[in-house]
């Protein structure tokens, strides 16, 4: 054996040895957390580590929908990024890449035909590396690690990316399942909405938030109008329509910002952080003709008529300075607007006690 071949032999183990490391680094953070936004986060600053790239991005990919969204990015232009979701159309790049399923390699966009995405274009990106992340037979996603000049890369840095993105899945993969049974916990199945454990610590947490920057807090309470005759007539079936549907109109009339929930049998809560009792009654006024117009649409067949709500409304501080007071003037309103003939929505005045 020659002196080169043994140092050739030295050299290769030296490589190999120093990918092992790497790669055991990298498990190590990929697989350290089950919160998906902190795992997206560290497997995108290992695969930039490791291609030494000095921009790149997660986007998550939902079959559903056959869309993709973009989660985490580091390096790139605001504008490259303000469009963080897109469908995957076929024979299009991200197609290609999710069909294909192993690293798609761009060495210089310039001499690519099939690159003209005019944004990435814009972004002067020059070379690239989409590493498609697939568990099983389902694709999870695809990381983008970018530069801004031509480049070559090492085979051996390509190997631990496509090592990299068997971790990288799997982590994600984990952390959605976590995610989703977190969101078991927290929400009502019917619905969708949180359920009522749920609601007794936000309303603790945001009761607390409006206290600390003397924000306001508006509570409403909601009440299916003569839910208990329409099961006994149409049947519990049917009711569920009525309650999942609820939920559904709940998210559409309020602000991305308002939280919803089921309290029990007919009865929601709705928490809108940084409102007065003036904005709450307006957004109380929004959920009753929305239940009624789209209960209406619902139930056309068999209850042309639609649904009403009775709504009790409170806000901190005018109503209460805690979570329990508030609690007990929204349902003493939302009595009220039962005993009045329902279908309406009641709020204390101003000088009552």
């Amino acid at each position: 054996m020659t002196t080169e071949s043994i140092f050739e032999q030295q050299q290769r183990i030296e490589d190999e040895l120093r990918e092992l490391r790497e790669l055991l680094s990298v498990a190590q953070v990929v697989v350290s957390s089950l919160d998906l936004d902190e795992v997206l986060q560290d497997i995108l600053v290992s695969a930039m580590a490791i291609m030494q790239m000095p921009a790149g991005s997660i986007a998550l990919y939902d079959e559903a929908t056959s869309r993709v969204h973009l989660r985490v990015h580091s390096g790139l232009s605001e504008k490259l990024t303000a469009k963080d979701k897109w469908l995957v159309k076929k024979g299009g790049l991200t197609h290609r890449i999710l069909e294909e399923g192993h690293l798609f390699i761009v060495e210089d966009t310039e001499k690519a035909e099939f690159f003209n995405n005019p944004l990435a274009v814009e972004e002067s990106i020059r070379s690239l590396i989409a590493v498609p992340l697939k568990i099983h037979d389902r694709m999870v996603g695809i990381l983008y690690v970018d530069d801004f000049k031509p480049r070559q890369f090492p085979q051996h840095r390509l190997r631990v990316m496509n090592i990299l993105a068997s971790f990288a899945a799997l982590s994600i993969n984990n952390a959605q399942l976590h995610a989703e049974a977190q969101k078991l916990a927290c929400t009502d199945g019917l619905t969708g909405l949180y359920n009522h454990r749920q609601f007794k610590s936000m309303l603790r947490e945001e009761m607390a938030r409006a206290r600390r920057y003397s924000k306001k807090l508006t509570l409403v309470m909601i009440d299916i109008d003569n839910f208990k005759r329409f099961n006994d007539t149409h049947g519990h079936p049917q009711g569920d329509r009525v309650l999942a549907s609820l939920g559904t109109t709940l998210r559409s009339a309020l602000r991305d910002s308002d939280l919803c929930f089921r309290y029990g049998g007919e009865e929601f809560v709705a928490l809108l952080p940084e409102t007065g009792i003036t904005a709450g009654l307006h957004a109380a006024g929004r959920i009753s003709d929305a239940v009624r117009i789209n209960s209406r649409r619902l139930l056309a067949d068999i209850h042309p008529q639609g649904m009403t709500v009775s709504m009790g409304v409170a806000s901190f501080p005018r109503d209460g300075e805690d979570d329990a007071a508030l609690l007990k003037v929204a349902d003493d309103m939302l009595y009220r607007a039962k005993n009045l003939g329902k279908d309406r929505t009641c709020a204390r005045k101003a000088n009552e006690k």
